[in-house]
């Protein structure tokens, strides 16, 4: 009930941001103004996630968020690389401040959602259990032409929109794996419970160990139109 209520409280301010920008033409901050671009570094607030969802159908707008953010990437021509599996509005992201185990395809709207999530969730995070910031992560991959298991459905990995993070490598070296770590009790478990709940906040859905054994060795996030923590 909590979450409907922020949900619509949300929306209710949105409206009257609206209002108060193209009726009254008064000037909001870029940061409060929902019409605004993107900018990743500015911290998250009520209007972000109304301007992540823009980015999904205008990729002009999300090139320029993208350009906000410290990822490397190539923007990749619209396709369906399997049968049934389309690709559209795609960036193909090499590294950002971190490095990644491989290279990934990824919707605009997941990349702009990974770099908010890498600045503003995951290195706070490490930052406050470890002292010092994540240099590179372990990924399962991104584009997979599959549907969710056990359903019909197509998997949000059959258009590059979902990723899946097995773990993370510190600036001092040490590795910390979502399959080693998560049932722990140590500094490890209480990081990666920490990046869990950054994943919340910035991917439309993130689930991890606690959701079902497939998950185990890894979180998954992804940008559909559901939300969904676990």
């Amino acid at each position: 009930m909590r979450r409907v209520f922020l949900g619509l409280t949300g929306l209710a301010l949105l409206l009257l941001a609206t209002v108060l920008e193209r009726e009254w033409r008064l000037q909001l901050p870029p940061r409060w103004n929902p019409w605004a671009p993107l900018d990743v570094a500015e911290a998250p607030n009520w209007v972000t996630r109304f301007k992540l969802a823009r980015l999904r159908r205008d990729p002009a707008l999300c090139r320029q968020a993208l350009a906000s953010s410290s990822l490397h990437q190539v923007a990749v021509p619209d396709s369906s690389p399997v049968a049934g599996c389309p690709i559209a509005n795609s960036v193909r992201i090499s590294s950002s401040e971190l490095a990644f185990s491989s290279s990934f395809v990824a919707t605009c709207e997941l990349a702009v959602a990974f770099a908010l999530f890498e600045w503003h969730g995951l290195q706070p995070a490490a930052r406050e259990v470890f002292g010092q910031p994540v240099t590179a992560i372990d990924h399962l991959g991104s584009f997979a032409c599959r549907s969710i298991g056990g359903s019909q459905r197509r998997s949000q990995h059959a258009s590059a929109n979902a990723l899946d993070i097995a773990g993370f490598r510190l600036a001092d070296g040490r590795r910390i794996s979502v399959a080693r770590h998560w049932d722990g009790e140590g500094a490890e478990a209480r990081f990666l419970r920490l990046v869990r709940d950054a994943a919340c906040t910035h991917f439309s859905v993130t689930l991890g160990p606690d959701y079902n054994a497939a998950h185990r060795d890894h979180f998954h996030v992804d940008m559909g139109r559901w939300r969904l923590c676990r």
